[in-house]
Parts: C-alpha cells; structure tokens; sequence
C-alpha cells in the first residue's frame, strides 16, 4: 500500500505542474439560454475563461431558447447580466468585447425538429470543421426535456455514438430523477444515443476548489493517509448548513425535500470523496470506480434502521441572526400541513476493512444559524490515565476539520498547556487558510466544470452508477418514512441548528455534534 500510495504521491504532483488544460476548437450550445443558469453562471465562467485565456481557439457559444431574438440583442442582454454576476467587477469592456463576438442565437422550441435543422446549418456556417464538429451540448432545460434534446441532436447528426475525430458531449443538470426508477428511465434516454463516456452529469458543489482538494489533502500526505482509517478514526461529522430559508422555491422543496434535493448528490459526493480508497490513477474512471465502491458498501437502511439512524426536520418561524423568519408551512407555495424535510440528519456505516464500525454522521438544512460546509473527523481519545484529573471535560478528542465552505482550510484540533506553573490542558488549533495562503482568488464551480468539459476530463461529473447507487440509499429512507408525520421532536425553530431528535441521534453513541464556527472578522 505505501510504495500505490508513493506513486499515487508522485501522479497528483506531476499534474500539478501540467499547466493549461489541453482544449480543441470547439461549439459549446446552451439549451434554455434564456434561463436564469445561463446569465448567472455559464456565461460569466466562459467570460472569465476566456479573459485568462483557457478556452480554445477558436471557439463560439450558441444560445438556443423559444424566444425571438437577434445575435445583437442576446449579446446586449448577456453583457448586462455580467455586470451584475461578474466575480470581479468592473467588467473588461474590451475583454467582453471580444468574447461577445463570438456569442449566437438561434430560436427554436426544443421539441422541433426543424429548429435542429436551423442550428444544424448554423453551426456549418462558422466554417473552421472543428467547429461544427467538436460540439458541447450544455442542456440547461427541465430534466424531463433531456431525452428529447438528445434524440433530436441524434436525428440531424450533431451527436453520435461512432465518431473518432471529432467529439461531441452532453452537460446535463441535476436533479438526476426523483427516485431510482426515474434515474434509471432518464439514463437509458440520454444513453440511447450517446455513449455514457459522452454525458456529464455536473454537480457544482464538485467543482468547488476546496472539495477537490480532499483528494489532494489524503492521497499525497502520507501522515494522514496512515491514520484515516478505523483504528484511529472514532466518528466523521459532514456538514452542509444552509442560512437561508426555502424562500421562492416552495414549490420546488414540496417535491424534492433537504433529502433529495442535498443528501443523495452534494452530501453523498462528499462522503465517498473522504472515504474512498486511493484509486489506482487519476484517471477519470479510476476514481469513479472507487467513489461507486465506497457507495455500494454502505450498509442498506431497512425500514426499522430508518427509524433508528435518520432524522427529519422541518423550520418552523424563528430568528435567524437579526432577521425574523417565517415558518416552512408559512412560506409561499407550500401546504399548510406538509410534512416534507427541511432538515436530515443520519448515522451511516461503511461496511468495508477501512471504516468498519466507524459512524459516519451527515447533516444538512436550511435556515439554521450559520452558512457554512465542513467535514470534521475525530480520532479515539487518548486513555484517560494521565491527564484527566487535571484536564476534564477540557481533555478533547483530537480532530481534523476541512472546511469546504465559506473561509475555505483545514484546521488540526489537539491539546496543549496552558501557560503557567499549573498543569492546566485545553484544546488549541492549527489552521490552514486558502486565502492566506494561496491569495483571495478561487474560481468559481462552473468555470472548473465547463473546462473539464471542453477538455473531455469526466473526474468531476458523476456516473450513471452512481447516481443510481445514491438514489437507491435515499429510496430506502423514504420508504422507512413512508408517509409518517413528523413528531414534535423534528420540528426546529429557524436561527438553531436544528430539531431535539437530530442531537438524540448521536447521544445514543455519547457522541454530540460540533457545530462550525462563524468565520472571523478580517483584520485590514
């Protein structure tokens, strides 16, 4: 295992030092891009690509939405929205300039065919091959509308199975399904034209530098790599809090729930990622494989270990910071009786020889008093012989915290003397910080995301596996709910962190959770 993990050491480095992505000359076509997604994220990420010169050359970006309007009047519209969505302001005009040039649009419903037809000669006119050939489909539509994109593509020849000088890819959103059967169904749509190597599923929450980097952080330092395991791991806390409440999306949470909507992608994604054996390579398959490995041992929910090992929550009208928050029942678009989550929290067990017996406890929810994601892993306590007596409760468990989210690092939890002619011990922490260390610049998920893309690297974007394997956990706590009313335990005033019976659930092991920490001031 030591000389996997040297050489595993020596790959991560050398990609470290690879510099610029390798990128063809390519056609990236946005659907619905006269969505929301387009004018917030896409577009400035390609903006910001472009102006540090990562996209190729050349290169264009195809809109294609239902209403009418000309190249002129998209790019007018995209050019305002980067001022307001931009990460660094003001915009480069003359950078914009240039960008913007290479922005078209082309009307058309998404279930005409001759709509395809017009984007199919579009595409030829722009004369370079590659870039009629080498073609980014990005399909920012309802899920439901993924199956009949794909298929039209396939009808005008713009996605096939068999090509080998030219590449053709599909970017698709999540939700991923509502359930296994509808992931399933989904899949076998997309997959009906286009090889499951040509889909990327994207997640943006793995795009995000700090979730990357818990590769980096296990794979190339031996001294954590030998402790990450079972005989030195107690428990793993996972954290993803929200501060904000449903808000306009009522409509939205009423179907989904904090169990679909987080746990089976954002949570899930996290977990394997800290809990995955080293792959073999950094190839984009090797580590999917072990993220799928790391799924499928978990230990299946039957109905009655539901009850026992997962939590529901829901809000209900409180004080979050300053701000008065209505209840979940009370915000628009939801039932007054409904019973859907806005908070889980679980006890997992990985049944493999690495995390044997070791819980792992996950959380997320929404109006709860801080914003904020972060993976803790606490490690067996010392044997209380030497130091109790004069430390008590102050004696803590040493522990590791990545915070993925905000004030991105990694602090190392462990004990030390107080200064003084008393043996006095208290908990003190080592902290790493990406902004102090690295400067304030992080990019953003989607710029991350659309380069893989255009690069072909699939390691971010999730596999029909897994997918399919996340939704058959989540499944199983559904049916163990099956229809029951929430308790009184699981309703949660908004501003706290969450109902009685989530704090009930690690108290049956003595365990608590550790709430993150309010990031500090800045000192200027």
């Amino acid at each position: 295992m030591l000389a996997r993990m040297d050489a595993l050491e020596e790959v991560l480095m050398c990609k470290l030092d690879d510099g610029r992505k390798a990128v063809d000359p390519c056609t990236i076509v946005i659907f619905g891009a006269s969505g929301d997604l387009t004018a917030r994220k896409l577009i400035p990420a390609l903006y910001h690509l472009f102006k540090e010169q990562s996209l190729p050359v050349p290169f264009r970006v195809v809109g294609f939405a239902r209403r009418e309007k000309t190249d002129e009047a998209f790019r007018a519209e995209l050019g305002e929205a980067l001022k307001q969505f931009s990460r660094t302001k003001p915009v480069d005009e003359k950078v914009w300039a240039a960008f913007s040039a290479n922005i078209f649009y082309c009307m058309g419903d998404f279930g005409d065919a001759a709509a395809y037809e017009k984007l199919a000669k579009l595409l030829k006119s722009f004369g370079e091959p590659k870039l009629a050939d080498n073609l980014l489909f990005y399909l920012a539509t309802s899920p439901s509308q993924f199956a009949e994109c794909v298929e039209h593509l396939h009808n005008v020849n713009l996605l096939r199975k068999d090509t080998n000088a030219h590449w053709q890819r599909v970017v698709v959103e999540k939700p991923f399904g509502h359930d296994l059967a509808s992931a399933h169904e989904l899949n076998a749509g997309l997959t009906k034209h286009a090889h499951e190597k040509q889909i990327l599923r994207i997640d943006h929450y793995l795009g995000k530098e700090t979730v990357q980097n818990i590769l980096m952080f296990r794979f190339s330092n031996s001294i954590f790599e030998q402790i990450w395991n079972r005989a030195s791991v107690e428990q793993v806390q996972i954290t993803v809090s929200e501060k904000i409440g449903v808000g306009g999306r009522g409509g939205y949470y009423e179907e989904a729930g904090a169990l679909r909507d987080m746990v089976q992608n954002h949570l899930l994604q996290i977990l394997a990622l800290v809990a995955m054996e080293p792959p073999a390579t950094l190839e984009a398959e090797a580590i999917r494989d072990e993220k799928v490995k790391l799924l499928k041992s978990i230990r299946p929910l039957r109905p009655a270990d539901v009850e026992k090992q997962v939590v529901r929550g829901q809000y209900f009208a409180g004080q979050v910071g300053t701000e008065f928050r209505p209840g979940y029942r009370q915000e628009p678009k939801v039932k007054p009786d409904s019973n859907v989550e806005t908070f889980v929290a679980m006890k997992l067990f990985i049944d493999n020889w690495r995390w044997s017996s070791v819980p792992f406890y996950l959380r997320t929810g929404k109006n709860l008093p801080l914003g904020a994601s972060e993976v803790r892993v606490q490690f067996r306590p010392t044997p209380s012989v030497l130091f109790a007596a004069q430390a008590g409760q102050k004696l803590d468990a040493n522990a590791i915290t990545l915070r993925l989210q905000p004030e991105e690092g990694i602090t190392l939890r462990f004990n030390g003397k107080i200064p003084g002619t008393s043996l006095s011990v208290r908990p003190v922490r080592m902290s790493f910080s990406y902004e102090s260390e690295f400067g304030a610049y992080t990019p953003e998920a989607y710029e991350r995301l659309l380069l893989e893309a255009i690069a072909g690297d699939a390691t971010l974007f999730i596999r029909r596996d897994e997918v399919e394997t996340a939704w058959g956990i989540v499944d199983a706590i559904r049916a163990g709910w099956n229809g029951k009313p929430l308790s009184n335990r699981e309703f949660y005033s908004a501003g706290t962190w969450g109902p009685v019976a989530s704090d009930d659930l690690l108290a049956q092991a003595g365990h608590a959770w550790r709430n993150p920490l309010p990031m500090a001031p800045k000192t200027t």
